[in-house]
This record gives C-alpha cells, sequence and structure tokens, in this order.
C-alpha cells in the first residue's frame, strides 16, 4: 500500500480542536516532533482568529521541547498525562491554566485501552521504517505508540531519517490482552523477547507520513559531583552488605534506576564496586552510564522502554548497533514497568525523592506540597513491587536552607509501607522491620544532615503516646518556616507539641 506523503502542516490540518491525541515518545526519545510543532503554529492561527483550538495531550512520559513546549506555548493543551518534564508546560500546570493528572505509567495503556482517557482521534509516532503492510519499526523508544496506534481511529507517522532502519530488532512489541481475558506476561529473565520486533498496524489506518530529519532532543547530564557519588558509593555499600549476609542471591539481581544525575551516579557506584558482580537492567530508560558498564562488562542486559543518549552516546551506539542489539531490548511500558514482572524477577528498585519524612513516607512529585516538579513516573510501579525499593536524594537543598527529611512530607507519593531503605549522602538507613519511632531514629541519625539532626529528634522525642508519634499541629513547622524566612533550620517545637 502507497501511503500519502505530506507536510507537517497538512498533518497539522487534520487535528481538530477537542481532539485527543496520543504521541510517542519516553522522554524526548522517540518523541514526535514536526507535527507537535506544527499543531501549536495551527493553534496561534486559530486563537489569532478568535477560535478554540487545545488538544488532549497524552503520550508514554515526558517529551521534548518541540512536543510538550511548542503547545503549550501555543496554549494549545487541553490536558496533560501522564507525566511531563516541561518548564513552560509545568508554569502552566502550577498556574491552574492547564489540566494534568499524574499516573502510574503501567496503568497508561490499559486505561487508553479501557477508554478511561476518552477517545483517542489520532496517534501521531515517530519511526525509522515503515513497510507497505503496515510493519513499522520504532526509534528509540517504545512507551504506549504500540498501544495508542491501536485504538487511534487513524495514525500520522513521522518517519526520521536521523534515525537508521537497522534498528529493526532492537524492540519487543507485546500488549497484553484485556480482563478477562488477560493471560501472564511470560518475561522469565530480563532478555526474554515475547513479541515482535516491529510494530503491526492496519495499513489503512496510516493518515500520511510526514518525512524528518530530527535527533532526539535528549540533553546531555551533569557530570557527576561530591553529593551525587557520595549517594552513589552509599548505595552500592548498601547492596554490597546485602550480598555479603545473604539477603541478596550471589549472581545478584536486576537493577531499575530512575532517570538523572544520580541514577547515572548510582549505576557508576555499582559498576565500579568489586564486590557486586556483573548484573543486568530491567528498567524503563538506559542512560549514558549503561551504555559504558556494557562496554566494560559490568552490566550483561538491559531491558527498557526508552534509549535516552545523550547525542555522543548515541552515535556511538548507532556505530556499533550489532553489539548493542545483543544486550539491549526496547519494550512497551507496559511492559517495562509491570508489576507482576517486576515481582518475578526480583527488581532491585531505586528511586530518586524530593524529600522523604522520618517515618519513610516519600514525596517524588511536589515541592513544597502544591508546586508540580514532573510526576510520579514509574517509581511507584517498582516500588511496590520491587525485591528491595530504595529511594535516594541529597540531605539537603537550596544550600542547607532546605532539609530534604522532614516531620512529614509535604505530599505523599509513596508510603511508609512501600520504602524499604532510604539513602542520602549521610548514610543508609534501613527501614525493614523497624516500627515507626524506630524508623525515624533511623532515618535522622543516618540520613538527615548533621545541622538538622537536633531539630528533628526534638519533634518525635517529645511526644509520649501514639504508635506513630506524629503531632499534626506542627508537623508543616520547617516547611512553613522556609515559606515565610526562606530557610528552615532553627525550627523550634512550643509545649504545645507534645500534647
Amino acid at each position: 500500500m502507497s501511503y500519502p506523503i505530506i507536510t507537517a502542516a497538512e498533518a497539522a490540518a487534520l487535528i481538530n480542536d477537542r481532539d485527543i491525541i496520543g504521541f510517542s515518545g519516553f522522554t524526548p526519545a522517540g518523541a514526535a516532533k514536526d507535527i507537535p510543532t506544527a499543531i501549536a503554529a495551527r493553534a496561534r492561527v486559530e486563537h489569532e482568529a478568535g477560535r478554540e483550538f487545545k488538544i488532549g495531550v497524552v503520550t508514554g512520559a515526558s517529551t521534548g521541547d518541540s512536543l510538550d513546549g511548542e503547545l503549550a506555548r501555543a496554549n494549545a493543551v487541553l490536558f496533560r498525562t501522564p507525566y511531563q518534564s516541561c518548564r513552560d508546560l509545568r508554569s502552566q500546570i502550577n498556574k491552574g491554566e492547564t489540566c494534568f493528572f499524574d499516573m502510574h505509567l503501567s496503568m497508561l495503556p490499559q486505561a487508553a485501552r479501557y477508554g478511561f482517557l476518552g477517545k483517542i482521534k489520532y496517534a501521531i509516532i515517530e519511526a525509522a521504517s515503515v513497510s507497505e503492510d503496515g510493519e513499522i519499526v520504532l526509534t528509540t523508544s517504545v512507551g504506549a505508540t504500540n498501544t495508542f496506534c491501536h485504538v487511534a481511529d487513524k495514525i500520522l507517522i513521522e518517519l526520521n531519517e536521523a534515525h537508521p532502519a537497522e534498528l529493526n530488532g532492537l524492540h519487543d512489541i507485546y500488549e497484553p490482552l484485556d480482563p478477562p481475558h488477560r493471560r501472564e506476561i511470560p518475561v522469565y529473565s530480563c532478555s526474554d523477547r515475547i513479541g515482535s520486533p516491529v510494530l503491526k498496524v492496519d495499513p489503512v489506518k496510516i493518515a500520511g507520513i510526514v518525512k524528518t530529519n530530527r535527533p532526539d532532543e535528549v540533553g546531555g547530564f551533569k557530570e557527576t559531583d561530591a553529593i551525587t557519588k557520595k549517594i552513589g558509593e552509599n548505595v552500592a555499600s548498601f547492596l554490597a552488605n546485602e550480598l555479603k549476609v545473604g539477603r541478596l542471591p550471589k549472581d545478584f539481581l536486576p537493577v531499575q534506576s530512575g532517570v538523572g544525575n544520580i541514577a547515572n551516579a548510582v549505576l557508576g557506584a555499582l559498576g565500579e564496586n568489586p564486590s557486586i558482580p556483573p548484573f543486568e537492567m530491567y528498567s524503563e530508560v538506559i542512560q549514558d552510564s549503561v551504555v559504558g558498564l556494557m562496554k566494560s562488562g559490568d552490566i550483561k542486559f538491559a531491558s527498557a522502554t526508552s534509549l535516552t543518549l545523550s547525542p555522543p552516546v548515541l552515535k556511538e551506539v548507532y556505530a556499533d548497533l550489532e553489539f548493542f542489539k545483543e544486550r539491549i531490548l526496547l519494550r512497551p511500558q507496559e511492559i517495562s514497568n509491570h508489576p507482576e514482572v517486576i515481582r518475578r524477577l526480583g527488581i532491585i528498585s531505586i528511586n530518586t525523592a524530593i524529600e522523604a519524612d522520618i517515618w519513610g513516607n516519600i514525596n517524588s512529585t511536589h515541592v513544597m506540597g502544591n508546586n508540580l516538579m514532573n510526576g510520579i513516573g514509574g517509581s511507584g510501579d517498582f516500588t511496590r513491587n520491587a525485591y528491595i525499593s530504595i529511594f535516594t536524594c541529597p540531605s539537603i537543598a537550596k544550600g542547607g536552607a532546605i532539609s530534604t527529611i522532614v516531620p512529614m512530607v509535604a505530599h505523599l507519593d509513596h508510603s511508609e509501607h512501600s520504602v524499604q531503605v532510604l539513602i542520602t549522602d549521610q548514610g543508609i538507613a534501613d527501614l525493614r522491620g523497624k516500627d515507626p519511632a524506630e524508623r525515624a531514629r533511623e532515618v535522622v541519625d543516618k540520613c538527615a544532615h548533621p545541622d538538622y539532626r537536633k531539630q528533628l529528634h526534638s519533634y518525635f522525642d517529645g511526644v509520649k503516646s501514639g504508635h506513630t508519634p506524629q503531632t499534626l499541629r506542627t508537623a508543616f513547622a520547617m516547611h512553613e518556616a522556609f515559606m515565610e524566612k526562606k530557610d528552615m533550620r532553627g525550627v523550634v517545637w512550643s509545649s504545645e507539641h507534645s500534647q
């Protein structure tokens, strides 16, 4: 079948006000670029003419600036889910100008199939190649692209020459049946293939192809600093000790690591620790550090849904695709983040917190309780089902004016029931098998910055009753102090505090 070759503007002309669109992309990797930019341009024209034009934006996770950024600046986003990391979009969300609802990433594809998000009119996706019979080779991510293509009325494809057609074989496209017909997901090791290397769609649904040549908009990662290096070393030391005492199998278990500089530092430290054997990953995102560890033999295999690499590292992978195709597999996020598989494989989950409280609750999404940063992402998918669940964060922020260890988190994403280990640059708090009072002492003594330890101890030491020595009257006093004085230090609990 011959598909219409169209321009991005012609593709954008097919989209109507209030349409819900499923876009490819999981991080900027594999995200559509030209068509969303053209949709944003159309929105500006419509607005200047006094007409309404906004669309529902559904993706796998965050995307690049040419999607989230352009649409946000054009005031073209009716609602956004499940995750974002765009400054302009975040500003609109926090001002209440754009609706955003946070979702666990493993739940997004089935929510789309169940109709919970409304009818998806178009899937707008990036591909490395498309055959006449509807076989699509995706680029650097899968995310929820397969599901969007199946549920959408029509598909628009950006055929991106920046990615080689030789990517065929990097992906494993599998979509579970819906209840009551769902069966087990037959992934029993990180490298198991259970689906197809291509995304198969009805070619009649392909409404047009836009030819592009644009690289992923993945920025570089910051160099590891003293704080992130220490956090990484603490994580590696903790896991090495788990091996030593026999709480981990001697050949280790697969690792899931979040996205960002701390995650890169943690993986680097795992590779450098002589007590930790070569390991596998079952995660969402493959970052720069993974590629280096693969080449050194410290990582044997990595299963994920996104290849989120800086431009020079991606170029390095493309230059030796046969080597990496034997060691990397990209799956739909419904599989990479699936609780059943995570529990079966015994994943060690390592994610980042904005703040943690002394009981082990985690805030990973909101600053001071109300301003969204990015979203919960897949951290909950892994944390609640991990063999060992670890959260990391620096002990202080804003030059010491903020303690990331607080009496009560200002927004709760992961409860104490799911969090087993908390690690900062100060040390390691092992919360397994401890009651609330024991956890509080462990967290303050091991993870809090020395400037805040006495202050935090005084919060719960004076409380005389209750299973959890919490005082609602003053639980957010440190947050309030920062809001008023821009510094959490020096909070003194009143005599009423312990009553």
